[in-house]
């Protein structure tokens, strides 16, 4: 049973019977999104903002940063990217763990690593795609989004612009490098308590908005828009399908069954995958929420080079596919 199903019916009920829209039409599709993912999303970054902050209790700053800076900057991003794949998060619930790296001193570069790799690399996307496109498609997912999520990793860390990141998310650093004091269960709690509280606090809004554009898009834009402009034979499907997919926030798992009929269309397979990655790696609501940590310009370095391998992969699977 889909554990976010409560939620579904709270959010028919409210459509449906508290706002009294009529059933199967675009604005009430669309009121039916935004509520649903809007207490979703809310839930999951409270639940999991809260059990991070008690597993960052458990580790000392100093030895995260120990084993993802290893002399070898380039293992560093494996292992960070492979740590996404095991991460089980949305773009937007990954972040918290991506400040908690920043603040424990791991290279900017292998942080955007773990960024990318959590949202994009979805182990339960790989069951679907398995399942629905067979293994030789579920290795490419797996393989291309992990040397995606590395190089882009590598290529920030090179730009050394630490100086792009809001100052008080290094001064949260320091802070928690001078503090190595043993914590009762009380105070664990009581520290995920608040860190959680104030982190909701800070991105609220940004949410808000970030859902309400992709409610929108996800009501009035019709189901075979994508099919009708991004046919394999259209140079520019893969760039198109990218852009697209950015504002249409969903979790890998989600957007499959979107995949699977647009390829049932006749859509690339390469194209759908370019598409599945930019939804989940390239999503609205996570640039809102990197806002409030980084300037605009790094979040454009950040889209700009996760973008750029994205639509790479995207013509390369579409070739190989062929």
């Amino acid at each position: 049973m889909d554990i976010f199903y409560p939620i579904k019916l709270l959010a028919d009920w409210l459509t449906y019977v508290v706002f009294h829209l009529k059933e199967k039409t675009i604005f009430a599709e669309a009121v039916n999104f935004f509520i649903y993912d809007t207490i979703k999303i809310f839930i999951l970054l409270s639940v999991i903002i809260f059990v991070i902050s008690i597993i960052r209790s458990f580790l000392p700053p100093e030895k995260i940063r120990k084993i993802l800076s290893r002399k070898n900057k380039y293992f560093g991003n494996f292992l960070a990217g492979t740590l996404g794949i095991i991460t089980p998060f949305c773009s937007c619930s990954a972040i918290p763990l991506f400040l908690g790296f920043i603040e424990a001193g791991v290279p900017l570069g292998v942080t955007f690593s773990f960024l990318v790799a959590s949202p994009m690399i979805n182990e339960v996307a790989l069951v679907m795609l398995l399942g629905l496109f067979g293994l030789k498609i579920a290795l490419i997912y797996i393989i291309s989004g992990l040397i995606i999520a590395i190089f882009s990793g590598i290529i920030i860390g090179k730009l050394k612009i630490e100086n792009l990141v809001e100052s008080f998310v290094f001064n949260n650093k320091i802070a928690n490098l001078e503090n190595d004091i043993k914590m009762e269960w009380k105070d664990r709690v009581d520290y995920a308590k608040q860190y959680t509280i104030d982190i909701i606090k800070k991105v609220w809004i940004y949410i808000l908005v970030g859902i309400g554009i992709g409610a929108w898009i996800h009501g009035y834009v019709p189901a075979d828009f994508l099919a009708k402009y991004a046919s394999a034979d259209k140079w520019y499907a893969v760039p198109l399908a990218t852009l697209i997919g950015i504002p249409l926030y969903s979790n890998a798992a989600g957007v499959i069954p979107l995949v699977s009929a647009l390829t049932e269309k006749g859509v690339a397979m390469g194209t759908t995958l370019a598409f599945m990655m930019a939804v989940t790696a390239l999503s609205l609501p996570e640039f809102m929420i990197l806002k409030k940590i980084m300037k605009t310009k790094l979040i454009l370095i950040f889209a700009g080079i996760v973008g750029a391998g994205i639509i790479f992969t995207g013509y390369l699977f579409n070739l190989i596919l062929k």
